[in-house]
């Protein structure tokens, strides 16, 4: 072969190609195994279609299905296939075609039909067999490059809004790339824009395993005032036994969900009359936020923190002068007046009032680091279509606390942040990733403050990551308004992710307000903010929480953790007596005092999810024992009282 091009292999390796050489050249050079097996090759992080020119010096790695890269082209061109499916069972010309990117679990795509049509679930079954019919039949997946002009050209000519909206979003002069499906025997290519990259034909995604799931609305590019599109989501996997596991996964989501639980376990309640997104939490449901609140607290204490209490409302200058009213307007609620005339709102977050009780007094640096934490409830105006149970609500609590701390303590109390966080979501079972939010590239804009303190506060967050040996990926743009952020990201028992956690490093309120300390040298200097919240908000953790727990919780939050249930009325006395004793050990005990069998006793209990059921008849009265029913482990039998009261303890203490 003769030498052209030189290219690096992850192993160091290198290996001559010729001039023009492509990926599948690479992958055809290493072996015949490796070509069969390439869906494309990744250089310096980005994935690229297996027929795009390599140049010489790249490090290149072959992409297989096995991979997670792999995965997501396979989803990627799925997305594709599923678009040319539509098109072809409904006609080209009646489709237009919206966006189809790839999601944790698949992909979906957005098509608007010029003719009315609405698409139904029967219909998700004639797309898929239309979709194996392409992949079957190996159409290769061909990329065309155009200038930006003739893209725009082309769409506008044929009446696609959709596709002319997404070309102007490009820099006018950028290259733009199509698509084709070239098919054998078949008529006219299927052509999409698309920023690739594809396998090389659709036959590779016979190693696809999918799944069209449902059809839903979506406003295009997100905005209620453009067109309603309807999107097909679908599951996509690499192996049969991973698709199977989400579809499991998904039926078992519809068993948990937690405004369905909510109601069955008398939790909480919304009420059209107080409006939507505000819930009402039910004796039981007011018990684990209690639970979770000493949790909290008590753990804090341990670290320094300080409790506070601040109103629910501020004037609008002090959320003008934090920057929320100009950044964070569009998801407050409108101003309220008061006699005098003076504008007040309600406080979409608790840290401009956080920052007046640092001002209520004069600081030195022996007062530093000073640990504000209050279980502080904020008002969001979502939008009615965004809210869903508790996961998206209007007014919320948060765990929050505001650290203001000299500039040589910020990376310690940051670590010390990270750790209450990680241990606080371990707690619940939870594995916990990090992602890091930064300003990216955009200046001004949503931002506040200078570029340079910027990148001093996002370079201590990574700093903290990497020396604690936390995994964290960096998400470009995605800061808050006024500094960087680590967001801790959970994974339940249904393999779904949730961000709940968050910790923020914050140089700019402290300016904003004119916050000071005196130093040691007597000078006045500028202490850092760091904001945080281990749980990110009570009622988020709580929609969590449920659906984890499918309700079942552990038996240190359960609400109610033993029911007493005696077997006639004979035993009523010693089972409140029981019940008594139970509630003095600071165990949350019920009666239940049915004149009934003890089979629906039982039941009952089971249906409400409580751990444990004590069951007292008149042996177990006589020789001081308790039969115990186990919600988790069923049948205990009898067993002296003493030592069912050293269980219960053991397990609330230990929060198992």
């Amino acid at each position: 072969m003769s030498a052209g091009i030189e290219i690096v292999l992850p192993d160091g390796s290198r290996r001559s190609l010729p001039a023009g050489a492509t990926g599948a050249d690479l992958a055809a050079d290493i072996g015949p195994g490796l070509a069969k097996a390439a869906l494309g090759v990744e250089v310096g992080g980005e994935v690229r279609d297996l027929s795009r020119p390599l140049h010489s010096g790249e490090t290149v790695s072959i992409v297989k299905a096995d991979s997670p890269a792999g995965l997501e082209l396979m989803r990627h061109s799925t997305a594709h296939v599923m678009a040319q499916a539509v098109i072809d069972l409904f006609g080209g010309d009646s489709v237009r075609l919206g966006i189809g990117p790839t999601i944790k679990s698949g992909f979906y795509y957005d098509f608007d039909f010029a003719d009315g049509r609405r698409l139904k679930e029967d219909d998700l079954q004639r797309i898929e067999a239309r979709m194996h019919e392409i992949i079957a039949a190996d159409q290769e997946f061909v990329r065309e490059e155009v200038p930006y002009e003739r893209a725009l050209a082309t769409w506008e000519a044929r009446g696609d809004r959709y596709k002319c909206d997404l070309i102007r979003g490009f820099p006018a002069g950028e290259t733009i790339s199509f698509y084709h499906n070239r098919a054998r025997d078949e008529g006219e290519a299927f052509v999409d824009l698309c920023r690739g990259p594809h396998v090389p034909s659709t036959g590779k995604l016979a190693k696809a395993h999918f799944k069209l799931l449902t059809i839903a609305g979506a406003y295009w590019q997100g905005d209620e005032k453009n067109p309603m599109m309807q999107r097909i989501y679908a599951a996509c996997f690499a192996s049969a036994d991973d698709l199977k596991r989400h579809l499991h996964n998904l039926e078992e989501a519809v068993k948990r969900d937690h405004r369905k639980l909510g109601k069955q376990l008398k939790l909480f309640h919304f009420s059209d009359e107080v409006g939507p997104g505000l819930p009402l939490w039910l004796p039981r449901g007011t018990v684990i936020l209690d639970v979770l609140r000493e949790f909290l607290v008590d753990e804090q204490r341990k670290r320094g923190y300080q409790s506070v209490v601040t109103p629910h409302i501020g004037r609008k200058h002090l959320y003008e002068t934090s920057g929320h009213w100009q950044n964070y307007g569009d998801s407050m609620f409108p101003v309220m007046g008061d006699a005098e005339g003076a504008e007040f709102c309600l406080k979409p977050m608790n840290c401009p009032h956080h920052i007046q009780i640092y001002q209520s007094d004069l600081r030195s640096y022996r007062d530093l680091p000073l640990r504000l934490a209050e279980f502080g409830t904020v008002y969001r105006y979502e939008k009615s279509g965004e809210l869903g149970g508790l996961k998206r609500v209007r007014g919320f609590t948060v765990d929050d606390a505001h650290l203001f701390v000299a500039p040589e303590q910020l990376f310690d109390e940051f670590v010390s942040v990270v750790e209450l966080v990680r241990f606080a979501l371990a707690t619940f079972g939870l594995p916990v990733q990090a992602r890091v939010g930064t300003r990216g590239t955009e200046e001004g804009g949503k931002f506040v403050g200078e570029p340079e303190l910027w990148e001093r506060a996002q370079a201590e967050i990574v700093r903290a990551c990497e020396e604690m040996g936390l995994a964290y990926t960096v998400e470009e743009g995605e800061a808050a308004f006024y500094g960087p952020k680590l967001d801790f990201v959970v994974t339940d028992a249904l393999d779904r992710e949730w961000q709940l956690g968050t910790a923020q490093v914050d140089y700019n309120l402290p300016q904003r307000f004119d916050l000071l300390y005196t130093a040691k040298d007597g000078t006045r200097q500028r202490p850092i903010m760091i904001h945080r919240a281990p749980f990110g908000s009570l009622e988020r953790l709580m929609g969590v929480l449920i659906e984890h727990y499918a309700g079942a919780f552990p038996t240190w939050m359960a609400p109610v953790q033993v029911v007493v249930a005696p077997i006639s009325d004979e035993q009523l006395d010693e089972a409140r007596k029981l019940v008594d004793r139970l509630r003095g050990l600071r165990l949350r005990a019920e009666l239940d005092a049915a004149s009934e069998p003890i089979g629906p006793k039982i039941k009952r209990a089971r249906l409400e999810k409580v751990p444990y059921v004590a069951i007292l008849g008149a042996r177990e009265i006589r020789e001081s024992t308790v039969s115990v029913r186990s919600r988790d482990d069923g049948e205990l039998g009898a067993m002296p009282l003493e030592t069912f009261l050293e269980r219960l303890e053991k397990e609330v203490v230990e929060r198992r």
